[in-house]
């Protein structure tokens, strides 16, 4: 298949035009054509002036496509279909996954399509009691530290602006778009540069992938949380849920980035880990309309364009401060998955039609801020939270300030924070390390110079402190962990993702790994 890149054009160009240009680049005609369609697009705002659709066309030719190669903008790709191979031995006992959000999810998926019936344990409710829970204590009622913002059927990224962008460049990524798709991601989703499902879609494939698995063979227990494991001679044995045993061959470690509990668990019971760096700061929040002036100029508010987002970053020395999960016309949400901790996060439906825009500002934080042990960084983030906390009113609700009194400049008109349980307003420089405070500064001055109407009349809502694991759970190249034959630490919590489509790569490689091992059970 030939993919011919930056082929340029006017917003709101319809499709056919584009295929067309595509085709008139290499002096094609359609006869010698077997399939063509529109890949992926993105817009080129740098000339505000000049605002472009950049995209690129996929073609697959009824003859040769090798006399292309070397072309400018014109890459070559050989299909490579999933190669999965199994082992001949069926495994003795059930073959256990930890957790249902992306690494799990798609971790379970490819075991039941392939006879290995595994059976999925998630802490958390299904999607919808997890949505009921959720939107009770945005209302003020109870948190649920088993069914929340971090916890429950899809992982975190349920709660989210639902992006399928990645730094990865793995084959199994088109696996990943592919699976979405059949379970409902809108098809222009993922033709997008910078393609997002949004939170309202991804309940609804969550849920089409849980049934799916189900009528494979496999099974989903939720409010099932993993409390512990048994192994002899290094080799796995039996877990416990809930307090009770199970017989277990293998047990995936899909369990996300803030379950605290199991990463104490596993260092108790002496699995290697290490601690890692990571990013805390606050949530900004900017008015749409602002942010779109600012990339767009005078053609902001041009239906065809998409809202605007925004990725900003500064390095000073050994510290870096940078936007994170920017969510365009979203909301600001409460992210806590403990009592007595508030969290912030971002969220977006697909639509992107809220009023602000936000993003996390987060400031990178490693041992020389937290210490050497393996879970200082947990600890870190634990104090933080707690903090906020006390400083908010013990009500759950966040601590933040506009931008002009988070820099010490006069006071301007800011937006209207969307965090649900309000915001008590008060410096934020009381509830982070200094560090951090003056890089947060650093970050709001110099990114306001790249991008107007980032920092002006903006608010700050704090802490965002789960960027991603402060922990990682080793494993060797068979991705099985050094000390236990059939432990397989696996996505995000594990740190070896970031994000819906790495981590699910990720779970995917498990899968294959654990196929590799053992024959199905039919």
């Amino acid at each position: 298949m030939l993919f011919i890149d930056n082929i340029k054009s006017k917003i709101g160009t319809p499709e056919k035009e584009i295929l067309a240009a595509a085709l008139k680049r290499l002096h094609l005609s359609l006869s010698r054509v077997q399939d063509i369609f529109l890949y992926k697009s993105s817009v080129d705002a740098r000339k505000k002036g000049h605002i472009v659709l950049v995209s690129t066309v996929a073609v697959r030719l009824k003859d040769d496509e090798k006399k292309y190669m070397g072309t400018p903008s014109v890459r070559f790709r050989k299909e490579c279909p999933l190669v999965i191979e199994k082992g001949k031995e069926r495994p003795s006992s059930p073959i256990y996954i930890a957790g249902f959000g992306p690494a799990g999810m798609f971790c379970a998926y490819f075991l039941a399509r392939e006879g290995y019936r595994p059976i999925v344990l998630e802490r958390g409710g299904d999607v919808d009691h997890r949505v009921a829970a959720v939107e009770g204590f945005f209302s003020g009622g109870p948190l649920d530290p088993a069914s929340n913002i971090q916890f429950g059927e899809g992982g975190a990224g349920t709660f989210s602006d639902g992006k399928l962008t990645t730094r990865i460049n793995d084959p199994l990524c088109e696996e990943v778009l592919k699976l979405f798709a059949r379970f409902g991601a809108p098809k222009e989703t993922l033709q997008r540069g910078k393609p997002h499902i949004g939170t309202d879609h991804l309940r609804k494939i969550v849920k089409g992938i849980r049934q799916e698995i189900i009528s494979l063979g496999g099974e989903v227990r939720f409010f099932s949380k993993l409390t512990d494991f048994e192994e002899t001679g290094g080799f796995l044995r039996s877990i416990e849920v809930n307090g009770e045993r199970f017989p277990a061959s293998a047990l995936v470690l899909a369990v996300g980035h803030s379950a605290r509990d199991t990463f104490r668990m596993l260092y108790q019971k002496g699995i290697p880990m290490e601690n890692k760096p990571f990013s805390v700061g606050a949530r900004i929040e900017q008015k749409q309309s602002v942010i779109d002036e600012g990339l767009y100029g005078a053609e902001a508010g041009n239906p065809l364009l998409p809202p605007g987002e925004y990725q900003l970053s500064y390095r000073k020395g050994n510290r870096g401060v940078y936007t994170f999960c920017m969510c365009p016309g979203g909301t600001v949400v409460a992210a806590a998955s403990e009592e007595g901790t508030v969290v912030t996060n971002g969220m977006s439906e697909y639509r992107r039609d809220k009023e602000n825009a936000n993003a996390a500002l987060v400031v990178s934080v490693d041992q020389n801020d937290f210490g050497n042990g393996v879970l200082d960084g947990v600890v870190f983030q634990e104090q933080l939270e707690r903090q906020a906390f006390h400083l908010g009113g013990e009500n759950y609700r966040a601590c933040g300030s506009g931008t002009s009194v988070f820099l010490g400049e006069d006071r301007e008109e800011t937006v209207t924070p969307s965090y649900p349980m309000g915001v008590t307003e008060m410096d934020l420089s009381k509830l982070f390390p200094e560090p951090v405070t003056e890089m947060m500064k650093t970050g709001l001055n110099v990114f306001q110079g790249k991008l107007p109407g980032f920092s002006k009349g903006a608010f700050l809502t704090g802490p965002e402190t789960r960027t991603s694991s402060p922990v990682r759970i080793l494993r060797k190249d068979s991705l099985c962990s050094p000390a236990v034959f059939g432990l397989y630490p696996c996505g995000e919590g594990a740190g070896y993702a970031g994000g819906i489509m790495s981590a699910a790569v990720d779970g995917i490689k498990i899968a294959l790994q654990i196929m590799k091992q053992w024959a199905p059970f039919e």
